[in-house]
């Protein structure tokens, strides 16, 4: 006889996505007919240490296509093109979103930063699209939403 494979959880496709365990709780929030797409990470790691990505862009696709804009200067044309401060508010937002998710009573270290674990300008492209796509008002993630779309449908 035969024995049945064990179910695929969340956590497998997850791991397979990254390309090693998770160190700490997460939801699914964005996922697609390929799987995951975004996930929304704990504030704190299992062994306590901060997190201060609350969104992780983990499908491969959009991952992949995101990753060639950041190559292809995205990430300082992301920083010239978006208003300075419209980003600090998408910043303070994010920080505040995560935080709120700390468990009252914390003593130890707290993440820092806002998207991606910086306080100001654009640091990493995977980020602000995570947070985008799961709802974030974050002026980036509509920016590379945008760049993305252009490369899909160029004008003829």
């Amino acid at each position: 006889m035969v024995a049945a494979a064990p179910p695929v959880t969340d956590r497998d496709e997850v791991e397979a996505l990254i390309g090693r365990p998770p160190q700490g709780d997460f939801q699914i929030v964005v996922r697609d007919a390929a799987g995951p797409v975004v996930i929304c990470n704990a504030p704190l790691l299992l062994d306590g240490t901060p997190m201060p990505t609350r969104y992780w862009l983990v499908g491969r696709a959009e991952a992949t296509a995101v990753a060639r804009l950041e190559t292809d200067g995205g990430v300082k044309a992301a920083d010239a093109a978006v208003d300075p401060a419209e980003l600090a508010a998408a910043h303070a937002r994010y920080a505040a979103e995560r935080d709120a998710a700390i468990p009252s009573g914390h003593k130890g270290h707290r993440p820092s930063g806002g998207v991606g674990g910086t306080a100001r300008g654009v640091k990493c492209l995977h980020a602000h699209y995570a947070w985008y796509l799961a709802g974030g008002d974050d002026p980036v993630g509509r920016w590379i939403d945008a760049r993305l779309t252009e490369l899909e449908d160029p004008a003829p």
